[in-house]
């Protein structure tokens, strides 16, 4: 009887981080030519499939982890990492749900640069997860996670700007106001859930060595 293959988790894992760069790139390509609340549909399809693809990802990582005698790092960990990888899919998902039902008709400039800047940290998280299996003998994967947390620091500092203008020069228009400031927070933790999954590699690569 042919021995049945090991359940790789690296490469799920990396299926998982192309699925977020995927969903980023879906939301850029989105609000790069805004077509208007209205006729979101085929965005927010795409968008929906790319969550339920994560999805069923991270529910066979589940599966297997639960059963699996030895697992290639801590169970916990194995669990932790698809959780959060998972979530950055979700939160990317969460902006395209949001333009819609809050009705948006236009996207600012602020907004389009905050886009550009979560498809960034997603990139960078897919590179670092193309490093991961090795992360014990890998020169670069370190730096691969630095470059995370960097977009993630510029988010911080995107963040408090653009709710700055939006709460000084566009405070007259009060639902814009509330609807933005709604837009960037969720826009923010795109980032941070990217940063999120850079730390938990990073305890699993100090746990590990």
């Amino acid at each position: 009887m042919a021995k049945k293959d090991k359940f790789d988790y690296f490469k799920q894992y990396k299926t998982l981080s192309e699925l977020a760069l995927k969903s980023s790139d879906i939301l850029n390509d989105t609000v790069k030519d805004y077509p208007g609340a209205d006729n979101l549909g085929e965005y927010l399809t795409k968008a929906h499939e790319v969550e339920n693809e994560g999805d069923n990802v991270n529910q066979m990582i589940f599966q297997t982890a639960a059963v699996d005698f030895m697992p290639p790092i801590d169970r916990e960990d194995v669990i932790e990492l698809a959780q959060v990888l998972d979530d950055v899919i979700d939160t990317v998902e969460d902006v395209m749900q949001h333009l819609y039902m809050y009705d948006v008709q236009s996207i600012p400039e602020d907004a389009k640069h905050f886009c550009e800047l979560i498809r960034k940290s997603c990139k960078a998280l897919d590179k670092a997860m193309e490093d991961f299996h090795n992360f014990k003998k890998s020169k670069k994967f370190r730096q691969l996670i630095s470059d995370i947390n960097t977009y993630e620091e510029e988010a911080d500092a995107l963040h408090m700007n653009v709710m700055r203008a939006l709460h000084t020069t566009q405070k007259a228009d009060v639902l814009q106001v509330l609807v933005w400031t709604r837009m960037y927070s969720i826009m923010e933790a795109c980032c941070d859930a990217c940063d999120h999954a850079a730390d938990v590699m990073s305890t699993i690569l100090i746990k590990n060595m």
